[in-house]
């Protein structure tokens, strides 16, 4: 059973502090959300898990093993990473684009293997996206092109998933299709998912643990229905919501509007 351990993790840019004395653990098969307001360090803390980042102070492992002391090759065949925005400097295909993500598994002169070829086309069965491998990527909608880098991200055969951002600029269709394809992963082939997400509705319904995160701290963090609560959404996020179980689709939350003491100020500096 894979687990990921963030020990006493700070990061600062020349700037300011980013990421202040940050800890949990997550395991095998679960869906951890990570979510705050804009620049509190969510994006921040994933780079600093696969190591694009380095800790000012602490430590990130993966069963005991720093990943600090890890090869590229080997932080890529423990965890996927999968950025907010992609872009491709040439025409390559979707089954070109996913290849890529094999190496990896591959020795430095090694050439494309048959088990290559499989898992490939595994990866894009997987993510509904193997009826487009012959399109260039650039082809491809917004939403189509993020699953092709989740399936590029699963032929690493990682352990552990990272996604910032999946939904963002995403149609609502798409939105709940891509949600509903991580979950699959989750539940199908065991691996832990770690999302940074906005999108308070999905983390709701689709996460199973939720990670707060406050001016670099973290602010709350446990199940989903124990951080999602309407004291939590207006100390954290100065809004008002609704939160309730609903038997259709598990906890749903509501949001009404900014908080109160939020628009009190407001409404003082435009009458200042």
């Amino acid at each position: 059973m894979v687990e990921l351990d963030i020990e006493d993790v700070c990061f600062s840019y020349p700037s300011r502090d980013i990421l202040k004395d940050v800890e949990f653990k997550a395991e095998q098969g679960e869906i951890l959300g990570i979510i705050g307001q804009n620049g509190c360090g969510k994006t921040t803390l994933l780079k600093c898990i696969n190591s694009t980042l380095s800790p000012k102070k602490g430590i990130v492992t993966v069963d005991g093993k720093a990943v600090e002391s890890m090869t590229k090759k080997e932080i890529a065949r423990n965890m996927g990473f999968v950025m907010q925005t992609t872009s491709t400097t040439f025409p390559f295909t979707v089954y070109e684009t996913v290849m890529m993500g094999r190496y990896s598994r591959q020795d430095a002169l090694d050439t494309e293997k048959e088990e290559d070829t499989r898992i490939v086309y595994q990866a894009l069965q997987d993510t509904g996206t193997l009826k487009f491998a012959d399109r260039d990527i650039d082809e491809l909608s917004g939403g189509e092109r993020r699953r092709v880098m989740i399936a590029r991200a699963l032929v690493q055969e990682p352990d552990i998933l990272l996604l910032d951002e999946p939904t963002l600029h995403l149609d609502i269709n798409h939105q709940f299709d891509l949600m509903d394809l991580i979950t699959k992963l989750s539940r199908e082939k065991g691996m832990l998912i770690v999302i940074v997400t906005h999108d308070l509705v999905l983390a709701a319904r689709y996460c199973d643990r939720v990670i707060a995160i406050e001016h670099g701290e973290i602010a709350a963090m446990g199940p989903t229905r124990d951080v999602l609560t309407t004291e939590n959404m207006r100390r954290i996020f100065d809004i008002e919501a609704e939160v309730n179980e609903d038997p259709r689709v598990g906890l749903n939350v509501t949001i009404l509007g900014k908080s109160k003491a939020d628009s009190e100020k407001d409404r003082q500096r435009a009458a200042s």
